[in-house]
């Protein structure tokens, strides 16, 4: 008889663990575990239920919008979003999702007005900045450039917009943007297939439109930025070394001189955050690897490969430096003048 009642109260107490509600929170990471493994409809499910618990959890209906959209099912990821962004508490977060829903659709009016709507209420993100000018570049208008400036302008430490405005201005007749924008970006996101095409597109801005006339000077008499004035002149005076032709090890002199002449004559007057950082480099002798690291690879993979074996304590040394450190560029630094 005992045997009985202690199986009963055992079988008692399994089903009643079995049927009391699981909380919201270890419900919400169980949703995530699928979400990272791609099981998008197993999240679903989860996550109805725990918002079912906590029906006023932020995160898991973002959670749950993202589900759907990365499912591929852009009618219910459309619904939720356009309960995410009415919400009070609807953070920058909200608005990206809602972004790229509305992309998804190719819905471009509604998206355009998503974003206006956003950057009311968070006009210094500059990720929302960046994803309104890659929407207007998509529809081929060219004011984007003015958001991706804005986006560099109040929020230096997001790398996207450097992305997007030097992408835009290699395209152009300026020769300076795309590379102070185009080495900000990569010191700050050099990983991954962006970082790799920002080396390419940096060392090509060298031999195709800083270096391509010897009067540097020329096709720049409508700039109005003081800043990139300064810059062609501290380059102009390196000029003859180009005579050498571009190649990594004349880069490495250019900009090594074109550096020293700066902190000489400009660098009260413009304080530079990536000038900062590669007259760092000069003085603790890391300079030379940090343009081959740079221009080098892109230049002739296998001479950057033998470079590397044979300096292998500069190399060893620089890259221990970079996993070390996080480039930032600082506020207040802003000299464009559209």
């Amino acid at each position: 008889m005992k045997k009985i009642c202690s199986l009963f109260i055992a079988f008692s107490l399994f089903f009643t663990a079995f049927a009391q509600p699981e909380d919201p929170k270890a419900l919400h990471e169980t949703a995530k575990t699928f979400m990272r493994s791609g099981d998008f409809n197993n999240a679903i499910i989860i996550l109805n239920r725990a918002i079912q618990q906590d029906n006023n959890n932020l995160e898991m209906q973002k959670d749950l919008v993202m589900s759907h959209y990365l499912k591929r099912d852009y009618a219910k990821a459309l619904e939720g979003a356009k309960l995410l962004v009415e919400r009070n508490d609807a953070d920058v977060v909200c608005f990206q999702i809602a972004g790229n829903v509305y992309k998804a659709l190719e819905e471009v009016k509604d998206c355009d007005k998503l974003y206006k709507k956003a950057l009311k209420k968070f006009p210094k993100s500059g990720s929302l900045l960046s994803e309104y000018g890659e929407l207007l570049w998509a529809t081929k208008d060219f004011s984007a450039i003015k958001l991706w400036e804005e986006g560099i302008k109040v929020d230096p430490a997001f790398s996207g917009n450097y992305y997007n405005a030097a992408m835009f201005y290699y395209y152009t007749k300026d020769k300076v943007w795309s590379l102070i924008y185009g080495e900000i970006f990569i010191n700050m996101e050099s990983l991954g297939e962006r970082g790799a095409a920002m080396k390419e597109l940096l060392l090509q801005g060298y031999k195709e439109k800083l270096f391509v006339d010897a009067d540097l000077m020329k096709g720049g008499e409508g700039n109005k930025s003081e800043f990139a004035k300064t810059f062609l002149q501290g380059m102009s005076k390196q000029s003859s070394l180009a005579n050498k032709g571009i190649t990594t090890e004349t880069l490495t002199m250019i900009r090594a001189r074109f550096i020293l002449d700066w902190y000489a004559n400009n660098a009260d007057k413009f304080p530079f955050r990536l000038f900062d950082y590669q007259r760092q480099l000069l003085t603790e002798g890391m300079f030379n690897a940090y343009n081959q690291w740079l221009f080098g690879p892109i230049e002739n993979l296998a001479a950057y490969e033998n470079w590397a074996k044979t300096h292998q304590e500069e190399y060893n040394g620089f890259s221990a430096f970079q996993k070390t450190r996080v480039f930032r560029m600082s506020p207040g630094q802003y000299y464009q003048s559209l």
